[in-house]
């Protein structure tokens, strides 16, 4: 066995892989988030071996899940042990790694289907990234879909649904508004620290190859939805409630999990300001919502 410790928003990840597995280039994308030395006390412990998918037909289905084109079947026993099948993109939905978790995720156990590198890659990034939204999802901490670009020292999140432009936004900030850095593209993190709202990156960041390992205290989060022309307004916190919550990786069938998210959301929105964006994928609407939500 080797093990490896990572550090992601200030939490602490141990991955101990069988002496086969390789969790560098397993995880590329952790790189920035070695840590050196183990941690006392770590979030979450993740096993990884290889083998064939766990069956959990003896478990109870909670359902099937579209994941970004991939599909992640979701059980759970009698004890409320969780199991996880994570399929590749595509409509065959082959399995290229099952995961099993303890009611609180303290202690998981990955097993990698054998396939290629990169399908061994894409299960255990999906495996770790669930594992650590649930397990820190008591401790102030959100795993949320958005893109975020750093301005001035403050980040900026914008979500939305799949393709609909986060990443154009962003890169239209980069572009046009000086002094602008990415943090982070998919499913960077959050925490409040004392009240405060800090976001942080991650080794998780879709198709943009953005893992760093930075933070920065939230300036602004906005929604954004693609409109004929460009307006901005600043959401009541009922709105942004209902907005950030969809966007926040969650299981509604885990009381501990989703009353967790669900207060952490409330207790962000009281200070950090939410807004929507209506807009077209130009200039314009970078200027305008800079001009509108940038920390003065």
């Amino acid at each position: 066995m080797t093990s490896s410790t990572y550090c992601i928003a200030s939490h602490s990840l141990l991955v101990v892989c069988a002496d086969e597995l390789d969790s560098a280039q397993l995880l590329p994308s952790f790189a920035p988030f070695v840590l050196p030395l183990a941690a006392d006390s770590p979030l979450l412990t993740m096993h990884v071996e290889m083998g064939t998918p766990t069956d959990f037909t003896s478990w109870d289905e909670i359902g099937q899940f579209d994941c970004g084109g991939a599909n992640h079947g979701v059980y759970r026993d009698a004890e409320g042990h969780h199991g996880f099948e994570i399929s590749l993109p595509g409509a065959d939905h082959h399995i290229a790694c099952t995961m099993m978790a303890d009611s609180d995720f303290s202690h998981c156990r990955a097993t990698l289907v054998n396939g290629s590198l990169r399908q061994q890659q894409f299960g255990l990034n999906n495996a770790l990234m669930m594992a650590y939204a649930f397990a820190a999802a008591t401790l102030d901490t959100l795993l949320i879909h958005a893109s975020v670009i750093r301005k001035d020292g403050y980040g900026y999140l914008f979500t939305a649904p799949s393709g609909t432009g986060k990443s154009t936004h962003t890169h239209l900030w980069y572009k046009n508004i000086p002094d602008c850095d990415l943090m982070n593209d998919d499913n960077p993190v959050i925490r409040l620290v004392d009240g405060k709202a800090y976001i942080f990156g991650s080794p998780w960041s879709g198709k943009t190859p953005c893992y760093r390992n930075i933070s920065a205290p939230i300036g602004a989060i906005t929604r954004l939805e693609q409109r004929p022309a460009n307006e901005i307004r600043r959401m009541g916190a009922l709105e942004a409630f209902t907005t950030l919550l969809p966007a926040v990786s969650s299981m509604k069938w885990d009381r501990r999990v989703y009353m967790g998210i669900c207060q952490t959301i409330s207790n962000m929105i009281k200070t950090t300001p939410v807004y929507w964006l209506g807009c077209l994928p130009d200039a314009e609407a970078a200027l305008l919502s800079y001009q509108t939500i940038a920390v003065k």
